[in-house]
């Protein structure tokens, strides 16, 4: 497990394919889970609508977003300050080569760690992500080459809920998305009072569990963005 900190969302995505690379070669042994929160940006998954986009490029540009058009699966979804993105680079030759599967795992993941934290959350049959009092709390989108998998998950914690009003997010008309702290009425400035680094390590040991792995954190140099 390799906690990022704050970053923009390309250098991430360049050490993710890095990391792809050096996973399908063999010359990365271990399963790695990276963790981060990203400035602003807005990624336009594979099966991204052109409904799912209110606003032009430009406009989201202006609003101080970036914009990224990516290889997960999925349609539109937001990063900001406030998420809890995570990134795992599995090898599923290692566990189960089955993409479905992989989803669930996530899922399940994010479901566990939720519950850690008092909130009851679970699937919304027919579409990928975790919900909560039918609201959406974590959104997925995966990719997988030679059965190497990156992109992940993203997880409300204290996040701005109304910069998702730029999108429809992930093609859903009429979602409303949620957050941890929303959901547990934490006040504002949550990450203080701790919640950001519980919401973490919850994640952390859920997938821990549900992937059958043991996390340590690592301070392997080729995991970190340097320069940073």
């Amino acid at each position: 497990m390799v906690d990022l900190g704050r970053q923009p969302y390309r250098p991430v995505l360049d050490l993710q394919r890095q990391l792809l690379r050096a996973r399908m070669a063999g010359d990365l042994s271990d399963d790695v889970l990276l963790l981060v929160e990203h400035e602003p940006v807005v990624t336009l998954g594979r099966s991204t609508k052109q409904t799912s986009l209110p606003l032009s490029r430009a406009a989201l540009e202006a609003r101080g977003f970036t914009v990224e058009e990516v290889e997960r699966g999925g349609d539109v979804t937001v990063h900001a300050p406030g998420q809890l993105v995570g990134y795992p680079i599995f090898d599923l030759k290692e566990h189960r080569q089955d993409l479905h599967w992989y989803l669930r795992q996530i899922e399940e993941s994010l479901i566990r760690a939720l519950g850690t934290l008092a909130i009851t959350a679970g699937r919304n049959p027919g579409y990928t992500g975790v919900w909560t009092g039918g609201r959406k709390i974590a959104s997925i989108g995966v990719h997988v080459k030679q059965w190497v998998t990156l992109h992940g998950f993203a997880l409300n914690v204290t996040t701005d809920l109304s910069l998702f009003d730029v999108v429809v997010p992930c093609g859903i008309p009429g979602v409303v998305m949620t957050s941890v702290e929303r959901e547990l009425e934490a006040p504002v400035g949550g990450r203080a009072d701790g919640l950001w680094a519980r919401s973490r390590d919850a994640v952390v040991t859920a997938f821990g569990e549900v992937f059958s792995r043991t996390p340590v954190a690592s301070d392997d140099p080729r995991l970190m963005i340097h320069g940073s």
